[in-house]
């Protein structure tokens, strides 16, 4: 037996939105993804290592003018 369109615009609306994005389909919850304890761990050390030797690198103009650009871009500063 087929449910009837409920009268109503905003329970209406509230079904459609369900039946789109599959939340009334009682599906199972997925497992979180567990990371590899070893590519963790690498990951850290390389971090710890390329951060300071790339701004060996740099000179003090080029580390300058890429804060200022980070700094730009995370307070939405327009030039």
């Amino acid at each position: 037996m087929a449910k009837r369109n409920p009268s109503d615009p905003n329970v209406r609306a509230f079904q459609i939105v369900q039946a789109a994005t599959e939340q009334n389909k009682g599906l199972a919850k997925k497992k979180p993804h567990k990371k590899n304890p070893a590519a963790v761990a690498l990951g850290k050390l390389g971090g710890k290592k390329g951060g300071p030797a790339r701004a060996q690198k740099l000179s003090a103009k080029e580390r300058k003018a890429i804060a200022r650009l980070a700094a730009r871009t995370r307070w939405g500063v327009e030039r």
